[in-house]
């Protein structure tokens, strides 16, 4: 369990060293600092077997939120609230003496986190599996690579039984063998009944794991709720950030619609064979997705886009006009424009939502409106996976 309660955090920013100097002196009267409030007024909640994502533009006060809950900063104002042991993988370099070997760095962690000398070596040979750095262990951990470093952290973090885990955006570094083995890792955490909270940037990881999501801007939180409603609108408060940057003024016109207006998407449809409308279909139907679109200005070769995501929010196939080769040419203020996309359906029994976009060739956006629709795939075959092939099976008895 754990709660986040109206947490603040503040520092005291100087022009120069020397003026820290001036103000701490008596009767001095100079005041040169400024104040800087990393956090302001955050508001979370785990609960017991719940996995939290924390996204969110670098600088918005990310790493100093799991700090505070971690205990290594103490906020300014609120407070934090937890149950159970913490295990925390912070910042590369935190946590291990570079002098020590990684075997002495494992048994003085779970010492810190108070399990006794049995206790670590009974979790000894599984922390030594699970990081797989071979002869290794037994040299100085400043010697490490950081993959190394951070695959020897982790497992130490998940086996010293922690009630609450705690990861800072630490995986980026690791290879996609070892991400495969740390994603098992959560999920099994997750059925043991352990909170984590972890940061990252990788948002279909969050929208894969995490029960809940959290999009901190600016040091509050913006967002909070369903991981692919977050993650959304993070989305698209990075295209608005690209946008402003080139000079446009973005329009939103709902909770998950943006672009700088220089079109509108009218209309997004989703037609089987007879083109009808469609919001149930089967693999290997017929399908064509229609978007129209009017110019809000003169435009030259605007892009149309369309995107499916299954229930996690997770992207399965997208593709627009551009990448097929075609040209839309220039389209005047006030015409209208069709884009039919056509395929056949290879996806398996799911639920899945489509998201359509009409974009410069640069890539920023004019309109763009995520979940735009919603649909779902039948079968009476269970498939694993994602995407459902036609597939051929042949077989002979070898004498």
């Amino acid at each position: 369990m754990l709660h986040v309660q109206n947490v603040s955090k503040s520092y005291r920013l100087y022009p120069r060293p020397v003026d820290r100097l001036f103000e701490a002196l008596p009767f001095s009267g100079r005041r040169a600092s400024k104040e800087f409030w990393a956090l302001r007024d955050v508001n979370l909640s785990v609960e017991r077997g719940e996995v939290l994502g924390v996204v969110g533009p670098n600088g918005s006060g990310k790493s100093t939120l799991l700090q505070i809950v971690s205990g290594i900063l103490q906020p300014t104002r609120g407070r934090v609230i937890t149950k159970g042991r913490i295990a925390a993988l912070l910042e590369l370099g935190a946590g291990f003496n570079p002098e020590f070997t990684g075997r002495e760095n494992v048994f003085l962690n779970g010492e810190i986190l108070g399990l006794s000398r049995a206790e670590m070596e009974k979790a000894f040979p599984s922390v030594e599996k699970f990081a797989e750095i071979g002869s290794f262990i037994d040299r100085p951990v400043k010697e490490y690579s950081s993959g190394m470093y951070v695959r020897l952290a982790f497992a130490t973090a998940i086996h010293v039984d922690p009630e609450i885990l705690i990861v800072d955006e630490a995986l980026a570094v690791g290879d996609a063998i070892f991400a495969n083995r740390c994603i098992k890792k959560f999920e099994e955490l997750k059925q043991r009944g352990v909170t984590v909270l972890f940061v990252s940037h990788d948002l279909g990881l969050v929208k894969r794991l995490c029960d809940r999501a959290a999009l901190m801007v600016d040091g509050r939180v913006a967002a909070y709720g369903a991981p692919s409603d977050v993650v959304n609108r993070y989305v698209g408060l990075v295209l608005e950030r690209q946008e402003r940057e080139q000079g446009s003024v973005p329009v939103n016109s709902g909770s998950y619609r943006h672009g700088d207006g220089a079109s509108r998407v009218l209309e997004a449809a989703l037609l089987n064979a007879a083109g009808e409308k469609a919001t149930t279909v089967e693999p290997g139907d017929t399908l064509t997705i229609r978007v129209r679109a009017r110019a809000e200005k003169d435009l030259e070769n605007p892009v149309v886009g369309v995107l499916i995501r299954n229930r996690l929010g997770i992207d399965v196939w997208g593709t627009n006009t551009r990448i097929e080769g075609v040209d839309l040419g220039a389209v005047k203020q006030g015409e209208s424009f069709e884009v039919s996309f056509g395929f056949d359906c290879s996806l398996t029994r799911q639920d899945y939502t489509l998201t359509v976009a009409t974009q410069y060739p640069e890539g920023y956006s004019q309109d763009w409106l995520d979940d735009a629709i919603a649909f779902s795939v039948v079968d009476t075959r269970e498939v694993a996976g994602l995407a459902n092939f036609k597939t051929k099976v042949e077989w002979r008895k070898i004498a």
